[in-house]
């Protein structure tokens, strides 16, 4: 069941690839575009409670049933047992649906940091658009793929040296300079007037708010803690295949979901308070409140000073968008070398990450064309290639872009099944003995036994199903 495989190069290592796959722009986009649009204080608290409930046993599961097994997604599941192969396979296509849409958005990030970096030296990085770069970046096609396809560049040849010479390499300077950036910008902020209303809006209790929309607070939380903490989509799972069996598998389970939320509360204090501060409260929603109330952020900022703030800003998302897409696409080659070498192939990892990197190009292309759904676009959108003659409110949160209908299929299905097939399979089927044996090799006493040995059976199993249910009302009407 077990094969011999490569190691981190140290537990730091592993953690800052694994703590850098959760962070990125779930944590500095969709964490707080997602708080801004449901109440704030509404979603932080659903969410920490699904960290507690969920998150920590999801991603213990993983790292042990890689660790256990040494393969990635696929090959775990069906070391574990041939006919549950599928389950792996639902993280693996997710993932590859992710990092295909994903790196649209990063090579959009990329394109805002250059442009501040030309403005630090007295340019024009913005084509004389000022605030309206957004609307004018997203109709044209051509400069889209290009940062696509630069994005996925940057992706491909950093997976390609492999987990030690390539993501833990990058993932253990990119993290600490991301922590770094982070922090100057909230001191930044912390002095200007104005600012205390983000703060407000976080952290005051709004419980009317959670009863009357509470479905529709704990689908977004819970779709944020999936896509955040990469359960579902096999990362954990794959990344675990490569610790070693001297690390702590209970100990990393805590850090790393921990360390996922507070960066994204930093990064909530980071953006809502700056958002009060200079854009008057203007929280926004979905790509808008990155691409476009941010921008308009730097620039009441004025001159030097909010280049300088805009390029660290948008520096600290590329870094946290790379350290999470570089998982996604580890996901997907760590799958091929799997079969290869079972084969008795060469591993040809090289020659792998370029074609799932370039396969992951072909997918985003559609997202990279379609304007994010706001009309006028070069390609047509989901609702009108389905045959749907409206895209109102009952389609809305799924057809109505590239980037919202593959986000439906790979975060709003695909992941939440894998997890519940999982906490089913560890809590009825393989039994969760089988998590505690692992996480004991060492001399490392599991603590919680009974927690988790209920989460796994009635709590997890629970908790997604509802989300699933709230997603199909949330999406379908």
């Amino acid at each position: 069941m077990e094969q011999k495989r490569t190691t981190w190069g140290s537990n730091f290592g592993f953690l800052m690839a694994a703590v850098g796959s959760a962070v990125g722009l779930g944590n500095l986009w969709g964490f707080p575009y997602k708080m801004g649009s449901n109440g704030g204080f509404a979603f932080l608290i659903v969410y920490i409670a699904l960290v507690i409930l969920l998150g920590f046993a999801g991603t213990m599961g993983e790292l042990a049933i890689g660790r256990k097994t040494g393969y990635g997604a696929v090959g775990a599941y069906k070391a574990l047992c041939k006919k549950h192969a599928w389950v792996g396979a639902l993280g693996v296509i997710s993932a590859f649906i992710i990092v295909g849409f994903y790196s649209v958005l990063g090579g959009m990030v990329l394109r805002y940091m250059l442009g501040y970096l030309v403005g630090i030296f007295g340019g024009d990085g913005f084509a004389g658009t000022g605030t309206g770069f957004f609307e004018h970046f997203l109709y044209k096609p051509g400069s889209m793929v290009l940062f696509l396809g630069i994005f996925m560049l940057i992706n491909c040849l950093i997976v390609m040296g492999g987990i030690k010479g390539g993501i833990e390499k990058f993932s253990k300077i990119a993290m600490p300079a991301l922590v770094v950036i982070i922090i100057i910008i909230i001191v930044y902020v912390l002095t200007q007037d104005n600012a205390k209303a983000g703060y407000i809006f976080m952290f005051q209790p709004n419980w009317q708010y959670l009863g009357d929309n509470f479905f529709t607070v704990l689908r977004a939380a819970a779709g944020q803690m999936f896509f955040s903490l990469s359960l579902g989509m096999g990362i954990m799972l794959t990344y675990g295949s490569y610790l070693s069996k001297n690390e702590s598998i209970q100990r990393n389970s805590f850090i790393i979901p921990i360390a996922d939320s507070i960066v994204a509360l930093l990064s909530g204090c980071a953006i809502l308070p700056s958002v009060a501060a200079f854009a008057g409260e203007n929280y926004g929603k979905g790509p808008g409140l990155l691409f476009s109330t941010m921008l308009q952020v730097f620039d009441n900022m004025g001159g030097t000073v909010g280049c300088i703030m805009g390029f660290l800003f948008f520096l600290l998302v590329l870094l946290a968008a790379i350290t999470s897409s570089i998982s996604l696409l580890e996901v997907c080659s760590t799958f091929a070398i799997d079969r290869r070498v079972k084969k008795g192939k060469a591993p040809r990892r090289k020659a792998v990450t370029v074609v799932f990197a370039a396969a992951a190009f072909v997918v985003g292309i559609p997202t990279a064309l379609d304007a994010l759904g706001f009309g006028g676009a070069a390609i047509k959108a989901p609702y009108e290639i389905l045959g749907l003659t409206t895209k109102s409110e009952a389609y809305a949160l799924w057809n109505d872009c590239w980037l919202d209908f593959y986000d439906m299929i790979a975060e709003g299905f695909l992941m939440p099944l894998a997890a519940l097939s999982m906490c089913l399979l560890i809590g009825w089927v393989y039994k969760t003995n089988m998590i505690k044996n692992e996480c004991e090799i060492g001399g490392n006493k599991f603590k919680f036994y009974r927690f988790f040995d209920l989460m796994y059976k009635v709590v997890g199993p629970i908790i997604i199903v509802i989300t699933l249910i709230a997603q199909i009302i949330e999406f379908f009407g």
